[in-house]
């Protein structure tokens, strides 16, 4: 499973070491702990739903480390899903330019709300709990990132296509 925090050593606010992720994780009882950088990123393996280890990761991290970040939770399987399932890949994108929201619930609401063709030429593809981003100017520049943090209905957490296939090959390694 990969676990995925929002917001964790990110401009300077809510630092969380990822040594002390990692001992979090380990006295959960999860085991092949792993961390990738330093944003939040965490291979393991549990007998748990991800949706146990998504709520026991988020009770336990506060009393720990005195931040409360959202914790978003994929299974192995379903993280080579969101990477085999990238719409932009198969399109011949930059892989520079790519990004996938993970978030805690259906991804396709919160688009709605958003005025898309004035965020041209970024773009979004919805996929039931990620949405994947298109950001050819960056993501420190996008409008479309703006717009989608401002959004009242969405919790979630982004990656760039980098880490996201990199934590989905570390999952490949993990029994769970």
């Amino acid at each position: 499973m990969v676990a995925l925090l929002r917001g964790v050593n990110v401009g300077g606010r809510g630092t969380l070491a990822m040594a002390e992720l990692r001992a979090i994780a380990t006295d959960l009882g999860y085991t092949e702990v792993a961390t990738y950088i330093q944003s939040g990123n965490l291979v393991l393996s549990a007998d748990a739903t991800a949706a146990t280890v998504a709520r026991t990761l988020a009770e336990a991290i506060p009393s720990r480390a005195g931040i409360e970040p959202a914790v978003m939770v994929r299974t192995r399987a379903e993280l080579s899903a969101v990477v085999e399932g990238n719409p932009f890949v198969s399109r011949g994108e930059d892989p520079s330019h790519l990004h996938v929201l993970f978030t805690d619930g259906d991804a396709t609401g919160a688009l709605t709300a958003l005025d898309l063709p004035a965020c041209a030429p970024e773009e979004v593809i919805a996929a039931d709990r990620a949405l994947y981003l298109l950001l050819p100017t960056g993501v420190g520049r996008s409008r479309l990132a703006i717009d989608l943090g401002r959004t009242k209905t969405l919790v979630g957490t982004t990656r760039n296509w980098r880490t996201v296939t990199t934590l989905a090959h570390m999952a490949e390694a993990v029994r769970s």
